[in-house]
């Protein structure tokens, strides 16, 4: 199962972004591995997908969810407390609430898969990645 950020989508759905071609790639090579998001990151995708990529864009991306090739994990509301407190703490970053859901995501995931692979698709600046999650 991996875990998927916003910026991945885009970079693969978006021809003219500086990385589409590597995230394109690294699509291909996982093929037959799951994803994982959040609704959280579903939204915020859609959203820049319509705004970057054009008005069509996010039903190609709800598509892999109405297919299965794209899970959802559901948020519930005892997750709250732990998003403030990681939203609060890297606020510097800063951490919005599609960047908190997934740490959720991770944090319960790790737990319940420990011992699995498990990845992390990160397009953007590795060095906010790393400090991130230290």
């Amino acid at each position: 199962m991996i875990i998927v950020d916003t910026g991945f989508w885009l970079a693969l759905a978006n021809k003219e972004d500086a990385v589409h071609i590597a995230a394109k790639k690294r699509f291909q090579d996982l093929a037959n591995q799951e994803f994982i998001t959040t609704w959280c990151v579903v939204t915020e995708t859609c959203y820049l997908l319509q705004k970057r990529v054009g008005v069509d864009a996010p039903k190609i991306f709800i598509n892999r969810i109405y297919t299965g090739k794209l899970q959802i994990f559901d948020l519930k509301q005892h997750h709250c407390q732990r998003i403030e407190e990681l939203m609060e703490k890297y606020k510097d970053l800063p951490m919005d609430l599609a960047d908190a859901s997934l740490v959720i995501l991770a944090e319960v995931w790790l737990h319940l898969k420990k011992g699995d692979d498990y990845y992390w698709i990160w397009i953007g600046n590795h060095d906010e990645y790393e400090s991130f999650l230290n």
